[in-house]
């Protein structure tokens, strides 16, 4: 059964928005560069994540539009991810999801 036959079409952009940004390691990874521009070992580090679980997050992301990576050239070569404006327009719904767990949670 598709969530629009279980739910009303409020409820459906709810679910949608849920299923694109909704896994952990999502949220996790869009959470922390909330914090600005960082190196893939820095989001390594800070998430815990595994390389594997990362990259694989990190190109999700990009896909969706979430994250943008940039890649300097110059020995050794580095490779920064930052929010797109997409993924920054995300930053109000962490803070009132952290003001709602710190009341109920």
């Amino acid at each position: 059964m598709s969530s629009e036959t279980r739910y009303g079409e409020p409820a459906c952009t709810v679910i949608d928005s849920l299923e694109r940004i909704g896994s952990q390691w999502r949220l996790i990874v869009l959470h922390d560069l909330q914090e600005g521009e960082k190196r893939f070992n820095e989001i390594k580090r800070s998430t815990g994540a595994s390389s594997r679980t990362l990259s694989r997050v990190l190109d999700d992301l990009n896909e969706l539009g979430f994250v943008e990576r940039r890649v300097e050239a110059e020995a050794p070569i580095a490779t920064y991810y930052s929010l797109t404006e997409k993924g920054e327009s995300l930053e109000p719904v962490f803070e009132e999801i952290e003001r709602w767990a710190d009341e109920w949670l």
